[in-house]
This record gives structure tokens, C-alpha cells and sequence, in this order.
């Protein structure tokens, strides 16, 4: 939706990827309050945050390829499916990864910008005061120099996740 060239189209998506954000923000909170958990939720949930982070960041380069290069994208894209299996290959050896707090941290710091991101990418195609606010928030670079934030914390957390769950590579007998 959002690589329509119609506004409403870019618009709605927008919409579309809050609802989600927050909805799963949500989800997180009520199961921890009312302590309800299961093995399809814990795997389905960081799931569905890689779905929800990847299609908003398949859309950056789309704004500015120069801001935002594909080998960026491809580097947070590789940790995070890098995570996922290894959590598939602990689920098959018995052993349940738990999402640590600073990849919550990540999380959340990736759906702020690309919130931030594609919201200002909306506005450029707009009449509207806010649309040059959001050219100039673009053009400045500054954008571009937060995706590699973005991607330092990913990375970061990537590491942090193989350092804690390394006995998961030492065979079955580990």
C-alpha cells in the first residue's frame, strides 16, 4: 500500500502499520499482566514483529536510496532472520529462547523510526506546511545517519543473542 503513488493509499498504510504496532504492543502488555503465556505465542509474536519491521523497511529505500541503502536494510533483515532460526532450532532441541529486555529495546526503537520515517515519506506528498517540514527533515541526512543506529542496535542485539544462547550451536548433546 504504501509504494502506491496515491496519497490515500500511502496514507492508509500508515495507518495501517500503527494499528499493528500498537496492537502488538498491546498484546504484550495484557499477557504480562494477566501472566498468560503460550509456546505459539512466544514464537508467533517476535514473528510477527519481523513481518511488521520488514515491510516497513522494504519501503525505505523507496523514499531515498541514498539515505537508505539496501545493504542496510539486508543487514537488519540477516540478523533478524539469523535469530529466528536460531529460535527454531532451540524450539527443536527443547530449549526456549527468551526475547532479551534490550531486544524489546530494539524493537521498539526500530518501529519508532520507521514510523517517523515513512509518516515523513507520506508527507512529502503533500501541499501541506508539514510536508516541507518533512522534505527538509529528509534532505538534512539526519534520517539516514539514524538507520545506522538503527542497524548498530540490531546488530548489537544479534550478538547479544547468539552470546547468551551459544550451547545452542554445541550439537544435541548439549
Amino acid at each position: 500500500m504504501y509504494l502506491q503513488p496515491e496519497l490515500i493509499w500511502s496514507a492508509l498504510s500508515i495507518a495501517v502499520f500503527a494499528v499493528a504496532a500498537v496492537t502488538d504492543y498491546f498484546d504484550g502488555l495484557i499477557a504480562r499482566l494477566y501472566k498468560v503465556k503460550s509456546d505459539t505465542g512466544m514464537f508467533l509474536d517476535p514473528l510477527a514483529d519481523k513481518f511488521l519491521t520488514f515491510s516497513g523497511f522494504i519501503c525505505l529505500p523507496f523514499i531515498d536510496p541514498g539515505q537508505f541503502p539496501w545493504w542496510v536494510i539486508g543487514i537488519i533483515f540477516a540478523r533478524d532472520i539469523f535469530i529466528t532460526l536460531m529460535r527454531i532450532l532451540g524450539e527443536k532441541r527443547g530449549i526456549r529462547m527468551v526475547t532479551s529486555y534490550s531486544a524489546k529495546v530494539k524493537t521498539s526503537v526500530q518501529m519508532i523510526f520507521l514510523y517517523l520515517v515513512l509518516l515523513a515519506g507520506v508527507f512529502i506528498k503533500t501541499d501541506i506546511r508539514i510536508g516541507e517540514y518533512s522534505r527538509i527533515l529528509l534532505e538534512s541526512g539526519i534520517l539516514g545517519i539514524l538507520l545506522y543506529g538503527v542497524m548498530i542496535i540490531t546488530v548489537y542485539t544479534g550478538i547479544e543473542y547468539i552470546r547468551m544462547n551459544k550451547h545452542l550451536f554445541r550439537g544435541p548433546s548439549a
